[in-house]
C-alpha cells in the first residue's frame, strides 16, 4: 500500500507523537494508542455547536483510521498469501489470482489516498474550528471510510477465492524439507550400503557409478527451493530418495546375489553333464523307432542327437562366459550369461523328451488304438449334448464344426488299416479333433454365461 505523505501540521504533530510512543514502555504505549488515532496532542475544548460538531469529525476521523488500519493489515496478510502461491505454483490460474491482487492493490492505493487527503486537509485541533469545517470533514472522512470499508470487502471475498489455491500451496511447502531430508538420507544410506559391501570384498563399481550420478541433483537441493523452485526442488528430492533408495537395495543384495549366481553355476553344469548324459540315449530310441513304425513316425526327430549336442556344447561355452563374469564381478553379464544357458538347456531337454514320449505314445496306440478312439468320440458326443441342450435344433455355428469332428475322426480311424498304419499322424488328428471339441464347448458356454447375465 503506498502511503502519501502528510503535509498538514496535525499530521506532523501525529508523528511526532508515535514516535514518542515507540519509547514508552510497553503497557503505556498500549493506553496510548487510541490516542495516536484520534490525533494526538492536547487541545482545548469550548462548548457549543461547533464542540459538537468537531466531536461527531473526530469520531469519523477515528473510525475510518480504524478502515484504514484493517484494511492495511489485510492487504499485507494477502500478500504472503500470494508470495506463497507464487513461490509454488506457475499455473493460469496462479497468474490470474497475481493479476486479481495487484488490481485490488490500485483500487487500495486510492481508497488510501481518498483517506490520508480528508485527514490532512482538517486539522480538528484548530482552537478556531468552525462548525462548517467540521462538518465538512465528518462528510469526507466518513466517505473515506466507506470506500476502504468497501475495498476491504471485496479484498475478503478475493481472499475466500484463493482458499483451493493457497491450499494447494500450503500442502507442497510442507512436503518441502521432510521430502529433502529423506533424499539426503537416502543417499547416506545408500553410501552405507555399498561401504558394508567393499568391506565385504565386493566390488559394486556400477553402484557406485549410479549413485556418483546423483551429486548435482544433491548440489541443487542444498541451493535451496529459493534457487531452483518449490516444485522442482520436490520433484528432484523424491527422484533422488527412489534412485538412491534402488541403489541401497541393490547393494544390500549384492552378497546374496554373488551366492545365488555361485549356486546357479553348479546347478547349470550339473544340468548340462546330465543332459550330455541324455542326449546320448536318443540314438538307440531313434533305432527303434525307424525298426517298428513308418518313416512319418520319427522323420522330425532325426535331427535330435546332433541338436542336442551342439545345444549342450553352447551352453558349456556360455557358462565358461559366466563364471568368468563372476570372477570380475560383472554380476549383470553374469546373470544374463545364466540366464541364456538356461534357455538353450531347456530347448534341449525338451527335445530329448520328445524323442523317448513318442516312442511311448506310438507303443501304447499301437497295441490299444480304441483307448484313444473312445477318448475322443466321449468329448465329441458330450459337445454334441451340450449343444442341444434346451433346443430342438442346434446352431449351425456349433453343429458344423461339430460334424466335421466327427468325419475328421472316422477318417482318422480309417488309416489304422493296412499293413504299416501311420500311428503318428492317426494320433495328432486325434488330438486336433479333441482341440476343435473343446473350442466349441468354450464358445457354448460363453455364450449362455453372457445371455444369463
Amino acid at each position: 500500500m503506498q502511503h502519501v505523505p502528510r503535509r498538514a501540521a496535525g499530521s506532523r504533530r501525529a508523528g511526532r507523537d508515535l514516535l514518542g510512543l515507540v519509547l514508552l514502555p510497553l503497557p503505556l504505549l498500549a493506553l496510548a494508542l487510541p490516542a495516536a488515532f484520534a490525533g494526538g496532542g492536547t487541545r482545548r475544548w469550548f462548548g457549543g455547536r461547533s464542540e459538537s460538531q468537531r466531536a461527531d469529525a473526530q469520531a469519523a476521523k477515528d473510525a475510518a483510521a480504524a478502515a484504514f488500519y484493517e484494511l492495511d493489515t489485510a492487504q499485507r496478510d494477502l500478500r504472503i498469501s500470494i508470495e506463497t502461491i507464487t513461490a509454488v505454483d506457475d499455473s493460469p490460474a496462479a497468474r490470474r489470482a497475481v493479476a486479481d491482487f495487484e488490481a485490488l492493490g490500485r483500487r487500495i492505493d486510492e481508497a488510501s489516498s481518498t483517506y490520508i487527503a480528508a485527514v490532512d486537509a482538517h486539522d480538528l485541533d484548530r482552537d478556531d474550528l468552525e462548525a462548517s469545517v467540521a462538518a465538512l470533514a465528518r462528510t469526507e472522512l466518513t466517505r473515506a471510510k466507506d470506500e476502504l470499508t468497501r475495498v476491504k470487502q471485496e479484498l475478503d471475498r478475493f481472499e475466500q477465492g484463493l482458499g483451493p489455491l493457497l491450499g494447494k500451496a500450503e500442502t507442497q511447502l510442507a512436503r518441502l524439507a521432510p521430502a529433502v531430508e529423506r533424499a539426503r538420507q537416502s543417499l547416506l544410506a545408500a553410501s552405507n550400503a555399498l561401504d558394508a559391501v567393499r568391506g565385504s570384498g565386493l566390488k559394486a563399481d556400477d553402484l557406485a557409478a549410479r549413485l556418483a550420478a546423483l551429486a548435482p541433483d544433491l548440489t541443487k537441493l542444498n541451493q535451496g527451493a529459493g534457487q531452483h523452485g518449490v516444485p522442482e526442488t520436490l520433484e528432484r528430492a523424491d527422484r533422488v530418495a527412489r534412485d538412491a533408495g534402488a541403489v541401497r537395495a541393490e547393494a544390500e543384495r549384492l552378497p546374496e546375489r554373488a551366492t545365488e549366481i555361485d549356486r546357479r553355476l553348479v546347478s547349470l553344469r550339473t544340468r548340462a553333464q546330465a543332459l550330455t548324459t541324455r542326449s546320448e540315449q536318443v540314438e538307440p530310441i531313434l533305432s527303434e523307432l525307424r525298426r517298428r513304425f513308418v518313416a512319418a513316425c520319427w522323420q522330425d526327430l532325426q535331427h535330435v542327437p546332433d541338436q542336442a549336442a551342439e545345444a549342450v556344447r553352447q551352453a558349456e561355452g556360455k557358462l565358461a562366459e559366466a563364471r568368468t563374469a563372476r570372477e570380475e564381478q560383472r554380476w549383470a553379464d553374469a546373470t544374463a550369461l545364466l540366464s541364456t544357458v538356461r534357455a538353450l538347456l531347456n530347448t534341449t531337454d525338451e527335445a530329448v523328451s520328445a524323442a523317448g514320449d513318442r516312442l511311448r505314445r506310438l507303443n501304447e496306440v499301437s497295441k490299444d488304438p480304441e483307448r484313444e478312439i473312445e477318448r475322443t468320440r466321449f468329448a465329441v458326443r458330450d459337445a454334441q449334448r451340450l449343444a442341444m441342450a434346451g433346443r430342438n435344433t442346434p446352431d449351425p455355428r456349433h453343429a458344423r464344426p461339430l460334424d466335421d469332428s466327427v468325419a475328421r475322426l472316422e477318417r482318422a480311424i480309417g488309416t489304422l488299416e493296412g499293413r504299416h498304419p501311420d500311428y503318428w499322424h492317426f494320433l495328432t488328428e486325434l488330438e486336433a479333433v479333441r482341440g476343435t471339441v473343446s473350442g466349441v464347448v468354450a464358445q457354448i458356454r460363453e455364450e449362455r454365461g453372457a445371455a444369463g447375465a
